[in-house]
C-alpha cells in the first residue's frame, strides 16, 4: 500500500474516537470493529484502547439493561474482553446476553423494540391508510441492521466462554433474518413488523452492508466449533444467504463503484456508505471462501477505489446519509439527506481501507 493511501487510512481511523457514541446507538458496532482493526493495522493501540475504556465504562454501568442495548457492539466488546483479559467486562456481556436472549421473537427473530420508530417518508409521497394506522400505533418489528448487532455477538461470546448455547442462539438468529427479511433476488429488505404480511424497504443499500457484515462474522466466530448436523445445515444457509446477497450487489454496481440508495433502483441517488460495506464485505467473503471469480474481485476492487476517492482530505467519507430510520413507504429510502459524519459511514470506510492495505490493492 502506498504512503499516501496509508496516510488516507490514518486521517480516517483519528475521526472514529471523536464520533458522537450513544451507549448505545445503530451504527456503533461497525465503528468499534474498526476500532479493532485500525489498531492492528497501522501498529497505533490508541484506537483499540479508546474502545476498550467506552466498553469498560459501560460495563460498569450495565445493570439494569435496556431494550437498545441490543445495539451495543457486542461482537467488538468479546473481542476487546479476550485481548485485554477483561473479565469484568466479559462478565457484563454474560449478563447482556441472557437478557437479551429474553426478549419476545417474531418469526424466531428477537424484536428490537415493543413499537417500531416509524416515520413519515423522507421525500414528496404520502402514507396510505395502512401506513398512517401503523404509524399512529406501531407494531414490535424486526430490522436488517441487528443481523449485524445479536447474531455476531452471540456467536463471539458463546467461543469466548465455551458455551454452545450462545453461538448456536447466534446462528439460529442469522438464519432467521435470512428466512424473514431476504428477497429471492438476493437482496434484503429493511424490516418486517408484527401482525402485517411482508416486509417494508426493499433494496436499501446499507441495510446490505449491516447484512453481509453480520453473515460473515457469525460464519467466521463459528467455523472451529465442532457442529452436529443441525448446526452445519445453520452454517450452509448463512453461507448461502452471504453468497446470492454478494452476487445481487455484484450486478448492481454502478460504473464508478458505488450503488445507488436504493441499490436496485438506479435513479435512486447517491449514498457512499454501501460502497464501504460492500468493499470490506465482498473481500472477506471472497478470503473466507464464500464466493469466488473475477466479477466479485472486480466489485471489491472498485468500491475501494470508490471509497479513496470519496473520502475528503479530513478522513470524512462523503454522502454518507442520516440515520434511515424505518418507513412503511419504499420511496422514503431515495430522499435520505446525504452529507453526515457517523459511525455507520466513518467505520466501514476505515474496513474498506484496511482491507486494500491487507490486500495490496
Amino acid at each position: 500500500m502506498k504512503s499516501s493511501e496509508v496516510e488516507v487510512l490514518c486521517s480516517v481511523a483519528d475521526t472514529l474516537p471523536r464520533l458522537a457514541y450513544e451507549t448505545w446507538g445503530f451504527g456503533d458496532s461497525v465503528a468499534f470493529d474498526a476500532m479493532i482493526e485500525a489498531s492492528t493495522a497501522l501498529r497505533d493501540p490508541s484506537y483499540v484502547r479508546f474502545a476498550h475504556g467506552w466498553a469498560r465504562s459501560w460495563a460498569t454501568r450495565a445493570v439494569p439493561y435496556r431494550r437498545l442495548d441490543c445495539t451495543a457492539p457486542g461482537h467488538a466488546m468479546v473481542v476487546i474482553s479476550r485481548q485485554y483479559g477483561d473479565t469484568h467486562l466479559l462478565g457484563a456481556l454474560v449478563g447482556l446476553a441472557d437478557y437479551l436472549l429474553s426478549r419476545p421473537r417474531i418469526g424466531g427473530v428477537f424484536a428490537t423494540w415493543e413499537q417500531s420508530p416509524l416515520m413519515r417518508p423522507y421525500g414528496p409521497e404520502q402514507l396510505d391508510p395502512c401506513g398512517e394506522a401503523l404509524l399512529a400505533d406501531p407494531p414490535a418489528g424486526v430490522f436488517v441492521d441487528c443481523l449485524h448487532f445479536d447474531p455476531p455477538f452471540l456467536t463471539a461470546l458463546g467461543v469466548a466462554c465455551g458455551k454452545e448455547g450462545y453461538w448456536r442462539a447466534g446462528l439460529e438468529q442469522a438464519c432467521g433474518y435470512v428466512e424473514l427479511l431476504q428477497r429471492p433476488s438476493g437482496l434484503f429488505d429493511h424490516f418486517v413488523l408484527e401482525g402485517q404480511d411482508g416486509s417494508f424497504g426493499p433494496g436499501w443499500g446499507r441495510g446490505q452492508g449491516w447484512a453481509l457484515l453480520g453473515l460473515l462474522e457469525v460464519l467466521a466466530a463459528v467455523k472451529e466449533q465442532p457442529l452436529d448436523r443441525a448446526a452445519e445445515e445453520l452454517v450452509d444457509i448463512c453461507r448461502s444467504a452471504a453468497a446470492a446477497l454478494v452476487t445481487a450487489m455484484v450486478n448492481c454496481q454502478r460504473d464508478d463503484g458505488h450503488w445507488a440508495a436504493v441499490v436496485d433502483c438506479p435513479h435512486s441517488g447517491d449514498e457512499y456508505s454501501t460502497a464501504a460495506f460492500m468493499a470490506h464485505g465482498v473481500a472477506r467473503a471472497l478470503s473466507m471462501g464464500i464466493v469466488d471469480g473475477p466479477k466479485a474481485r472486480n466489485c471489491a476492487h472498485r468500491a475501494g477505489d470508490a471509497v479513496r476517492k470519496a473520502t475528503n482530505a479530513e478522513g470524512r467519507l462523503e454522502k454518507v446519509s442520516a440515520a434511515v430510520m424505518a418507513c412503511t413507504e419504499a420511496s422514503h429510502y431515495q430522499h435520505v439527506p446525504v452529507g453526515f459524519l457517523v459511525p455507520w459511514g466513518q467505520g466501514p470506510a476505515v474496513l474498506a481501507l484496511v482491507g486494500a492495505e491487507e490486500s495490496g490493492s
